[in-house]
C-alpha cells in the first residue's frame, strides 16, 4: 500500500511542477505580447511624429507640388491601416530622403534628424519584441497546450531606414 501512495504522491508532484512550469511560461507569453503592444505604442508614435515633422518640411521649404506630395505622403502614412501602414510608410521614407537638409532652418533640420533616429530606433525595439515573442511562441510546449490563448499572431515592422551618413544639417 505505501508503494502505491508513494507513486501517487510523485505523480501529483510531477503534474503540480508541470502545471506550474506552464503557468510560468504562459505568463512570460504574456508579458511579451503586452511589450510587443508597447513596442508598437511607442513606434506608432515615432512615426506620427515624423509626419508632423514632414508636413512642417513641406510647409517651411518645399516648392508646391513637392511639398503637395510630401503633405500627401505623410497624411497616407498616418492614416493608412496597419497591413498598408509600411507601404506608405516607406513611401515618406523615400521622399524625405529626397530633401536637401541644407537648405532648411537649422532647427527643422535637426527636428527632421531626430524624428527620423526615433523612428529608427522605435523600429528596432519593436522588431526585438516581435522576434523574443515569436521565439517562445515557437516552442513545443507552447503550441501543443496552445499557451498564446487567442493573441494574434504579432508581425514585423519592416521600413526603409534612412541614411544618416549623408551632408549633416547646417549649425
Amino acid at each position: 500500500m505505501s508503494t502505491v501512495l508513494l507513486i501517487v504522491a510523485i505523480a501529483a508532484a510531477l503534474v503540480v511542477v508541470g502545471g506550474l512550469w506552464l503557468v510560468a511560461t504562459a505568463n512570460r507569453l504574456d508579458r511579451l505580447h503586452v511589450r510587443t503592444d508597447a513596442a508598437w505604442a511607442a513606434l506608432d508614435a515615432a512615426l506620427a511624429r515624423r509626419a508632423v515633422v514632414a508636413r512642417a518640411v513641406a510647409a517651411a521649404a518645399l516648392p508646391g507640388p513637392e511639398a503637395d506630395e510630401l503633405r500627401a505622403a505623410a497624411g497616407g502614412a498616418e492614416s493608412a491601416p496597419r497591413p498598408e501602414r509600411e507601404v506608405e510608410e516607406n513611401r515618406l521614407t523615400a521622399l524625405l530622403a529626397r530633401v536637401n537638409r541644407r537648405a532648411l532652418p537649422t532647427a527643422l533640420a535637426e527636428e527632421l534628424v531626430d524624428a527620423e533616429q526615433r523612428v529608427v530606433i522605435a523600429r528596432r525595439v519593436h522588431n526585438d519584441a516581435i522576434r523574443d515573442t515569436l521565439a517562445l511562441r515557437r516552442r513545443r510546449k507552447v503550441r501543443y497546450f496552445k499557451l498564446a490563448g487567442t493573441a494574434a499572431q504579432p508581425d514585423y515592422f519592416e521600413i526603409a531606414e534612412p541614411e544618416f551618413d549623408g551632408p549633416e544639417p547646417p549649425g
